[in-house]
């Protein structure tokens, strides 16, 4: 069957970045902001690990947004629930200042305008672990925008994470697409080739590359973005 739909990360692929200076910069800027509402720094940063944790072992009997605030609220009180615009103005404004940790690729438009010119369905398939607020930033960061997806992932619309090969069901579901229809291309081995076991195709961008389990990557096509234009081309 020849693919139809494409699902793209973000971080590391289609924005080029450091993993570790970027949350660094992130958890940083977040603890300053609210530093004046009672939050001590390292217990907030403890505590948002740990809802990020709960995002990542959802079972999908809610969405992601849910479990964190479930988790937040077991340490803060209910009460911190009245916080969230904080968190929002956080992303709308000092989040900002987050970008110049991230690198920059042309490439990312690139690829992006090359399925779409080839009739291909375009999806974000970025961790849902931020809000909309915070995705559409960092897709603003790499030169895109929330027009160019047909559908993109964030926390209020996801109730999985990757490595959860539900996470790629539920788009599938939510787009109403068959696996075999479908590529993803990451540049994380273990969080973004998974969708290979769904019966996807899947291209490994190499420029930011995560592979924390040391796996052989000469299984997964692989590359620069020159080589995953030349991969698309050929889809």
């Amino acid at each position: 069957m020849s693919v139809k739909t494409i699902m793209f990360d973000l971080d590391g692929t289609l924005l080029p970045m450091d993993q570790d200076v970027f949350i660094k910069e992130y958890f940083t800027g977040l603890a300053v902001k609210l530093a004046p509402y009672g939050y001590e720094p390292k217990q907030l940063m403890d505590t948002i690990y740990k809802g990020v944790a709960a995002m990542v072992m959802n079972d999908g009997s809610s969405k992601n947004e849910d479990a964190f605030w479930r988790l937040f609220t077991s340490v803060y009180g209910e009460k911190s629930r009245e916080h969230e615009p904080i968190f929002r103005d956080f992303y709308e404004n000092e989040f900002q200042n987050v970008a110049k940790s991230c690198g920059f690729s042309k490439g990312a438009k690139e690829v992006i305008d090359l399925c779409k010119n080839k009739g291909l369905r375009v999806v974000l398939a970025t961790n849902p672990l931020f809000p909309s607020v915070a995705t559409e930033s960092r897709m603003r960061w790499a030169g895109l925008d929330k027009t160019d997806f047909e559908y993109f992932t964030v926390y209020e619309n996801s109730s999985y994470c990757k490595p959860n090969p539900k996470y790629y069901l539920e788009i599938l579901g939510k787009i109403g697409a068959d696996p075999k229809e479908c590529a993803m291309v990451g540049n994380d081995v273990g969080e973004d080739m998974v969708a290979k076991d769904l019966g996807m195709q899947v291209f490994l961008l190499t420029d930011n590359l995560i592979n924390k389990k040391g796996a052989d990557i000469s299984v997964y096509p692989n590359g620069s973005f020159e080589a995953l234009k030349n991969w698309i081309e050929q889809l």
